[in-house]
């Protein structure tokens, strides 16, 4: 299903249950509560964060690594992704 057959779906049943305040009011919290699950998602915990670190630096003494040490070439890197 493309995102535009998606979109057009999710308007179809919109346009049914809109009909129904009590449906609607259902729908409106889980699109909350699934809003707040994809923002907490995207966040990485201090925990996880720090492991990171941890592994690009044994990274780097094992030399599969270097480091970027200007702004600059971090530009370099991410334009070469």
């Amino acid at each position: 299903m493309t995102a535009i057959q998606m979109n057009a779906e999710l308007f179809r049943q919109l346009s049914i249950i809109a009909e129904d305040e009590s449906m609607m009011t259902k729908l409106l919290k889980y699109a909350k509560k699934l809003t707040a699950k994809k923002q907490d998602d995207t966040l990485v915990s201090k925990e996880d964060f720090m492991a990171s670190l941890e592994r690009g630096e044994e990274e780097y003494r094992q030399g599969k690594t270097h480091r970027l040490n200007t702004i600059d070439e971090l530009h370099s890197f991410l334009n070469s992704l």
